[in-house]
């Protein structure tokens, strides 16, 4: 059967460095870093105490419609990067929704576009928390789980829940641009956005949808969600006073850890017919999509599988799909969060598929600019794929100093000839999403 092509026409990536691909391109090319202090909390207790936050001007109230403001108070940090990511995508792709355009058609009929967002796990906020726990105390002021079963919980606001469910990055962006078509949510850590992806691409292909909104968003700038990265001992050890752009790097013998950055992008995914009969300009081609699970020595993937085996199948079916050999790919972004281990498996992984050629895959490396952006990464790192391939140039690569085997030190922006770039990606958990990206031609 007769497989529809699928490439992609807007790009809405969220970063520290600001919405759209322009401003994290810029810095990117320039070799800028975000990470910094965090605002968002007193982080000076954890190991890391910097990271990469969203601009302190980002507004979600600023990106939704006037008549949809009211539901901002019931969107978490992670629900309003994906509106804002919508929002830039659509913008970049040229079409008209209900949410860009309420008195017009829609540009595709609005049960033609489906929506796939990938999430993490969504921390709910201390203070909302906190004000309801405090009131479930016995007699000696200790916490009382029973009182706080019975009643305390009743002291969360009735809409609370709807703050931090996963599915509502979807529920809201489908709601505000109108996508009547296929939706679904997955959560499945650092491969989420790129698990997303693969999904909009086969609804795609098989007919179900001429174009869908796909991506993924993560917020971890919360004292909850933050915790847990401690304790998978992911965190780089960063005190406040301490020059935080120089604190990540990927693949070097003395990476120690990574900073998290809060992020993530929405890409618009179209069947190639339907970019064409709108006029719509193509920044790439989505050419296969891959994924596996790996095995976890402790069942919850703390201890990542050091072979890169799996990794490797997920990398080796995009390739498949794509209908391309491993000699094909002219550049990777991997996930490179310069924690030790992670880096180990994405470098053993890499290698099944390269093998003596690896040393000449140019690596991309975005989390000393802009953090490890968790369930968010695969989409920022299309975006920048597309981008890359666009301008035919990578670009620059922060504080590595050294790489053995991996094309992966430091280095400045530069002119590349590129028809296909990969992003792969291993999550906490084991599950591995692939991707490749080709120039459109």
């Amino acid at each position: 059967m007769s497989r529809r092509r699928v490439v992609i026409t807007g790009l809405g990536p969220v970063t520290a460095h600001g919405v759209g691909i322009d401003p994290l391109w810029s810095a990117l090319c320039e070799g800028r870093s975000a990470l910094a202090p965090i605002r968002a909390f007193d982080a000076s207790g954890f190991t890391a105490a910097c990271g990469g936050e969203l601009p302190a001007d980002f507004d979600v109230k600023d990106l939704v419609p006037k008549s949809y403001r009211k539901a901002t108070k019931v969107m978490a940090r992670d629900i309003e990067i994906a509106v804002g990511g919508a929002l830039a995508a659509v913008r970049d792709a040229g079409l008209a929704t209900r949410g860009t355009d309420p008195d017009n058609p829609p540009t595709i009929r609005a049960d033609r576009v489906g929506c796939h967002i990938g999430a993490g796990l969504i921390a709910a906020e201390l203070d909302e928390l906190t004000s309801a726990l405090t009131t479930s105390r016995d007699a000696a002021g200790k916490f009382d789980p029973g009182h706080w079963g019975q009643q305390g919980m009743q002291e969360l606001t009735p809409l609370w829940l709807l703050k931090y469910l996963p599915n509502m990055l979807a529920c809201h962006v489908t709601i505000i641009h109108d996508c009547q078509g296929p939706s679904n949510t997955i959560t499945c850590n650092e491969a989420s956005s790129g698990l997303s992806l693969a999904e909009s691409q086969r609804v795609i292909e098989r007919g179900a949808a001429d174009a869908c909104l796909s991506g993924g968003a993560d917020s971890k700038m919360n004292p909850m969600a933050y915790l847990r990265q401690e304790l998978a001992g992911r965190l780089a050890n960063c005190a406040k006073d301490a020059d935080a752009t120089k604190a990540v790097r990927p693949f070097d013998a003395s990476a120690a850890g990574t900073l998290i950055g809060e992020g993530g992008g929405i890409l618009v995914v179209e069947a190639e017919e339907t970019a064409k009969a709108r006029g719509a300009r193509v920044h790439a081609v989505l050419s296969g999509t891959g994924a596996s699970q790996s095995w976890c020595e402790d069942t919850v993937g703390l201890v990542p599988d050091a072979t890169g085996e799996s990794l490797a199948d997920a990398i080796h079916a995009a390739l498949r799909d794509a209908g391309l050999a491993p000699s094909d790919i002219d550049a990777v972004i991997p996930f490179g969060s310069g924690v030790a281990a992670l880096d180990a498996l994405e470098k053993n992984a890499l290698a099944r598929v390269f093998g003596a050629d690896l040393a000449r895959k140019p690596l991309v490396t975005l989390a000393p600019s802009i953090g490890t952006t968790c369930a968010g990464f695969g989409a920022i790192a299309v975006a920048v794929a597309c981008r890359a391939l666009a301008e035919q140039k990578l670009p620059a690569r922060l504080n590595t100093a050294k790489a053995d085997g991996l094309d992966a030190a430091a280095a400045p922006c530069a002119p590349r000839a590129l028809r296909h770039i990969l992003i792969a990606t291993p999550s906490l958990g084991g599950q591995n999403s692939a991707a490749v990206v080709s120039r459109a031609i």
